[in-house]
């Protein structure tokens, strides 16, 4: 109950209790009937909260938006990371914990990406909160030779293959698809017609995507990153991956000095002139890998929202950006 009407009931209330010496009966009747209409006022007010639509958390803002986009009013959608947060240095706030647990349902990118979440989303799910993971619900790309977290690496993160897939709208797509379900079945909600107008919105974004990159010849298509973070764009717009500042699929991974020597004379014998950096990436490393190289650094957004918040303006602005740098 809001505060300023709990003060007007005490205040009714402090009169009634005075009425001897300052009310005629009359008014004290009165007074009655208006704590009764601020009471029935404040359960309607209670009644039109968000929170009597479910709740979804969402871990992630890319992926959050698109959970937004599904759900539109149907459901109120809290993403737990700022936006640009990097989810491989994430770790969650008391408060974050609470929502989680106190959840309708939790959507999630899956394959290890919250690793700081883990604790958390076991005790939800264990108290009853349905736990969506998107990688679930798409062809999951897996390690390639040169890929980092190989089984063996770096403690064995991500071994069940590539989490990076909100890069690729087509998979984006497929996701939707087990959002569609799921959230018939865990929120009694129908989002079928939204989720066909988010489907055709990625199919557009997609062949957008598919005519820039065909503006590139092929023998520009080679890509060398911050992290292993472009695995699905490459492979569904045939880029070739040289190789990555921390050769992992983790940018909390590091660099040896041999991985950035190889790295060198991997630029030089691709002839690539772009480096595209990304949160996470380290700086230092980065500048002295171009020193090196004489290559660019270009800043890519591979975790951060544009301003209007939409998915398929990521996917846009992403591909613009890559596509100019190789086009220089």
């Amino acid at each position: 109950m809001p505060t300023v009407i709990l003060r007007v009931i005490s205040k009714i209330g402090e009169l009634v209790r005075r009425r001897d010496r300052r009310l005629p009966r009359v008014g004290t009747t009165c007074l009655l009937l208006a704590v009764a209409l601020v009471t029935a006022a404040c359960a309607g007010s209670d009644a039109a909260t968000p929170r009597d639509r479910p709740v979804i958390v969402v871990s992630y803002p890319v992926l959050g938006a698109v959970v937004a986009d599904v759900v539109g009013d149907q459901a109120q959608v809290r993403v737990l990371m700022g936006n640009g947060a990097d989810p491989h240095d994430w770790s969650p706030s008391a408060k974050d914990i609470a929502a989680v647990r106190n959840a309708d349902l939790v959507v999630v990118n899956g394959l290890d990406l919250e690793e700081g979440l883990h604790d958390a989303l076991d005790e939800a799910e264990a108290a009853g909160v349905p736990v969506f993971e998107a990688t679930d619900h798409l062809a999951v790309r897996s390690l390639q030779h040169g890929d980092g977290d190989q089984p063996g690496d770096h403690g064995d993160e991500h071994a069940g293959g590539d989490p990076h897939f909100w890069v690729d709208p087509v998979s984006m797509s497929s996701v939707v698809d087990g959002l569609v379900t799921t959230i018939a079945d865990e929120l009694g909600l129908d989002v079928t017609a939204r989720a066909t107008e988010v489907r055709a919105g990625l199919a557009a974004v997609d062949a957008q995507t598919r005519t820039k990159v065909a503006t590139l010849p092929q023998t520009r298509r080679k890509l060398v990153t911050g992290h292993e973070s472009l695995g699905y764009f490459a492979d569904r717009y045939g880029f070739e991956q040289i190789g990555a500042v921390v050769p992992s699929l983790s940018s909390q991974a590091e660099s040896s000095a041999a991985q950035l020597a190889e790295l060198d004379e991997q630029i030089r014998r691709a002839g690539v002139s772009v480096v595209f950096t990304e949160i996470g990436t380290p700086a230092a490393v980065a500048k002295a890998v171009a020193r090196e190289t004489g290559a660019t650094l270009v800043p890519l957004a591979t975790h951060t929202l544009p301003s209007d918040g939409k998915y398929r303006t990521f996917i846009a602005e992403l591909a613009d950006r890559i596509v100019a740098a190789l086009s220089a």
